[in-house]
């Protein structure tokens, strides 16, 4: 079991179905948002204090479970 199943939760009353953290109604993709931007994980918890550090750590752990799952097909065009 990965390090982020029951923290990301999708549910299509919430968010439309979007991935966000349990308890909550944060995107996983806002989270990532806010660390690229440059946010510390100090100033994510203070501005959305619903959160904990481990939502914030299941958040990336499924960014990168979904981005090891992706598959790329490239075109000849």
């Amino acid at each position: 079991m990965s390090e982020w199943q029951g923290h990301i939760v999708a549910d299509p009353k919430i968010l439309v179905g979007k991935p966000v953290v349990k308890g909550t109604r944060l995107a996983v993709e806002l989270i990532i948002d806010l660390l690229a931007q440059g946010w510390s994980e100090e100033q994510i918890l203070k501005n959305y204090p619903g959160l904990t550090q481990e939502g914030i750590q299941a958040c990336l752990s499924y960014a990168r479970d979904t981005l090891k799952a992706e598959k790329v097909f490239l075109l000849n065009v």
